[in-house]
């Protein structure tokens, strides 16, 4: 079955949301000396997986598989998630966050260290505790990731009409 453009178009434009929030967190990081925690870094990662999640999905050549990729795309959003929720309720309230699962997730893939101008934590959790129109950076984070979530789940569950 050939997909039709429009199946396309959300995944694409997703992929596109998630390279902009961290682009977007770059310039606050290098133009306004906003400086990611642990915590900050590792959703930057996870928007980077969804952005490739997705960006395979729009490119996904069948619309069954193409569906069930797009829906997977939940399970990195939905760590994602995670991560700000935890970021808001725990570590935003600590000093130190040292040696988090985020430290430790971050550390394993080697990106800290390969690409430290976008990857190396360079704050504390306290310190990147920062608001953008009175909403706290992470629960900006968080809302993406839910609607990014919720698009791949709706996707992946829609009916597709079978055409003769």
């Amino acid at each position: 079955m050939v997909r039709s453009p429009a199946s396309r178009l959300w995944p694409a434009l997703g992929a596109a949301a998630c390279v902009a929030s961290v682009a977007l967190a770059l310039v606050a990081q290098h133009r306004f000396d906003m400086q990611p925690c642990p915590w900050c870094i590792l959703q930057r990662f996870l928007f980077l997986v969804l952005a490739a999640w997705l960006a395979v999905s729009a490119l996904w050549p069948r619309s069954g598989l193409q569906r069930l990729w797009t829906g997977l795309a939940a399970v990195p959003a939905g760590c994602g998630m995670a991560a700000a929720l935890w970021m808001h309720f725990v570590a935003a309230k600590s000093s130190s966050c040292d040696l988090t699962l985020a430290d430790r997730v971050m550390q394993a893939t080697g990106l800290d260290t390969r690409y430290p101008e976008v990857f190396e934590v360079r704050g504390n959790c306290a310190d990147a505790a920062i608001a953008i129109l009175g909403v706290p950076f992470e629960i900006w984070s968080l809302g993406l990731f839910a609607v990014l979530a919720a698009l791949a789940l709706a996707h992946a569950l829609a009916r597709t009409d079978a055409r003769p």
